[in-house]
């Protein structure tokens, strides 16, 4: 490893690092604009300037020359410091002085780095150039007379989105970004461009104008709107979460987050339910708790054992284990998560989750997606693959063509291909070291997972799991964990005809499933399973309580409360903590601290660190006939996939104008 000396520290440094990670690594900061780690070099602010030696008597770009043996690396000279005056001089000379009313006033790389580095007056006078706003979709606002040309967007868009769709037009001081034909950004991903963005230039159209980043309390949270487990930042003021923000973490989301995740913000206040509503005469009518927690007791009294609890694809692990607790107490265990009717044998979790480490699939050297529409069911495990695609690895896949963003090969739309795969596909599995088979909920609903378990061996060499099945619903692997699966999945339950049905939030369930059933809704938003059910009692949404959810990797990890739950509305533990009091069988818990001890006590997985990956090893299930035929993709329109984005005001002009070609005509301003 390179040995260099860093304002008189000496270190090594890992091979193939630049001078400005040098530095980094000695502890010192370097300003930089187009630098960023997870890019490529693009060397055009010029901001990172340092003197090197031996070389040039002038100041060089650190973030484009690499670390060698021998230099001596110099970031406080005199040299230095003017230097960086310039360049911050030169950047200022077009940019509007519009921090006052600049939405990144506080978050801003440019306001911070020009009072740290930059003069403290200038010597341009003439006036500044404008550029006309360019309108790039319903997720990013512009002001373009703001941008220095760094190309982090651009970048972004073409190597980590995948969509190529912004660029750079004209020279010198002409130069602007745009995107193609001026049209509206189609990527899923487009929302970090906000974040990518140093100057303002890129804002967050659904956020602007709301909060200033010092008003803002941050609360650590795990988002739910796939089964990623993204790690996300919830910035709230008076009780409202305001924005939804990624937090760093390699092994997971790395620093994106799409835009389901940032902008279903809007819908924690709308179409909520606040208060109990009971079904009197064919019509749902207001109710006081103790009305509502009363005909609940009775009917649930009534059905004896003949009680089902069926989870939704947003619940938290504390929730699902005291509705578990509260129908063991009546002799039931008629549990189900899986709401659109799945019924794949879970006798072995290990063979039904995502076992590559997602920080792992960047590396596999064969990729095999089966009935997964990877780019709209997990997007930021899609980067991964991308990542992989971009260094050459073959990526195959078995299902409808979809696009996703990078070279796929198609092998056609039927399951029986897992028996026998075409010849450069299992040429290309029989050399790889590192193969990755991805089956997604379009293969599982089709029957497909006993076919890719027979085909599984091929994907497991040495020490590296390469099978992997991927879930969309974040509360899945934890109710697999809690047993909300029955052998034939919710058939095997409406078969049993229970008397009462507890739905968690389960807004997904095919129309007319348990007719004859009293119905109780628990949950936060008015959607279908609340206009469906006999009694509705609003609960709090995921930023409202304390919850852990495992992802599809199997890993464990806890969010914190941002907020209240609006009006009556209550925790959905706490809805069945006072049942449980009324029909004379308490549970064992007053306290969440107590509920989640319960539950840990019950399954200790749920209680391993946070982060931890659980072993839940890998034996096949006994297989049964294979799957042929064809795969239809569940997920038909991204941007509306459960009850919180479909009461989203963002994500339904997401839907209209991205999924379904809406024009919308801007006003002329």
């Amino acid at each position: 490893m390179p040995k260099v000396t860093v304002d008189g520290v000496e270190l090594e440094v890992p091979q193939g690092a630049t001078v400005l990670q040098a530095c980094e690594l000695a502890g010192k900061e370097i300003p930089r604009f187009c630098y960023h780690e997870r890019l490529s070099i693009a060397g055009n602010c010029r901001m990172c300037l340092v003197e090197v030696a031996p070389g040039p008597p002038k100041p060089q770009a650190s973030c484009a020359l690499p670390a060698a043996d021998g230099q001596t690396i110099r970031t406080d000279t005199p040299m230095v410091k003017k230097a960086r005056e310039g360049v911050m001089e030169f950047l200022l000379i077009n940019h509007p002085l519009d921090c006052p009313i600049c939405d990144q006033g506080g978050e801003c790389d440019l306001q911070d780095q020009a009072m740290a580095y930059g003069r403290s007056d200038s010597r341009f006078d003439e006036n500044k150039r404008a550029v006309e706003d360019k309108y790039m979709g319903p997720i990013v606002k512009t002001a373009m007379t703001r941008c220095i040309q760094c190309t982090r967007c651009v970048r972004f868009s073409d190597e980590v989105a995948g969509t190529p769709q912004m660029g750079m037009l004209f020279r010198g001081e002409d130069a602007q970004i745009t995107s193609y034909l001026e049209s509206a950004l189609t990527s899923e991903l487009s929302g970090n461009l906000v974040d990518l963005c140093p100057v303002g230039a890129l804002l967050s159209r659904p956020y602007s104008f709301e909060a200033r980043p010092w008003e803002l309390r941050k609360v650590p949270g795990v988002d739910v709107m796939d089964a990623v487990g993204t790690n996300i930042r919830m910035d709230v003021r008076s009780g409202q979460v305001m924005r939804i923000l990624p937090r760093i973490n390699d092994a997971v989301n790395e620093e994106w987050a799409h835009d389901k995740t940032r902008h279903h913000v809007d819908a924690l206040v709308r179409n909520r339910l606040d208060r109990p509503w009971l079904r009197d005469k064919g019509k749902l009518r207001e109710a006081t708790w103790a009305e509502a927690l009363d005909v609940f007791a009775k009917a649930f009294s009534k059905a004896g054992n003949k009680i089902a609890a069926i989870a939704g694809d947003l619940v938290d692990a504390e929730t699902m284990y005291a509705a578990k607790a509260l129908l063991e107490s009546a002799g039931s265990s008629l549990l189900e998560g899986r709401q659109t009717g799945l019924d794949y044998d879970v006798t072995s979790l290990g063979a039904v989750r995502f076992n590559t480490p997602i920080a792992e699939i960047e590396n596999a050297d064969t990729v095999l997606l089966v009935g997964t529409n990877l780019r709209w069911e997990a997007p930021l495990v899609n980067t991964r693959v991308r990542k992989a695609a971009r260094r050459g690895v073959k990526v195959f896949a078995i299902g409808p063509e979809v696009d996703l963003a990078y070279p796929v090969t198609w092998l056609g739309n039927d399951l029986g291909m897992l028996g026998k795969l075409p010849k450069d596909a299992a040429d290309a599995l029989a050399k790889a070291e590192r193969p990755v088979m991805i089956v997604g909920p379009g293969a599982l609903a089709a029957g497909g997972l006993g076919a890719a378990l027979a085909a599984a061996g091929d994907f497991i060499k040495g020490g590296w799991n390469g099978f992997n099945v991927l879930h969309t619903a974040a509360s899945r692997m934890a109710g697999l964990l809690l047993g909300y699966a029955q052998k034939g999945g919710i058939a095997d339950i409406a078969k049993a005809k229970p008397e009462l049905v507890i739905s968690l939030g389960a807004d997904e369930v095919q129309d007319g499933a348990f007719d004859s059933a009293f119905t109780v809704y628990i949950g936060h938003h008015g959607d279908k399973g609340a206009r469906s059910a006999d009694l509705v009692l609003p609960g709090a949404a995921y930023a409202e309580k304390h919850g852990t959810w495992v992802n599809i990797e199997g890993r464990v990890q806890r969010g914190e409360r941002a907020s209240f739950p609006p009006g009556d509305a209550r925790e959905d533990w706490t809805i069945l903590r006072a049942l449980s009091d009324l029909i004379g069988k308490p549970l064992p818990f007053d306290r969440f601290d107590q509920l989640r001890a319960a539950m840990i006590a019950d399954v200790p997985g749920l209680g391993a660190e946070e982060g931890t990956i659980l072993d839940l090893g890998f034996k096949a299930p006994k297989i049964g006939s294979k799957a042929v035929g064809p795969v239809a993709y569940p997920i038909a329109d991204f941007y509306l996939t459960n009850a919180i984005c479909r009461a989203s005001p963002t994500m339904k002009r997401c839907s209209e104008e991205l999924v379904h070609g809406v024009q919308f005509l801007e006003a002329a301003e």
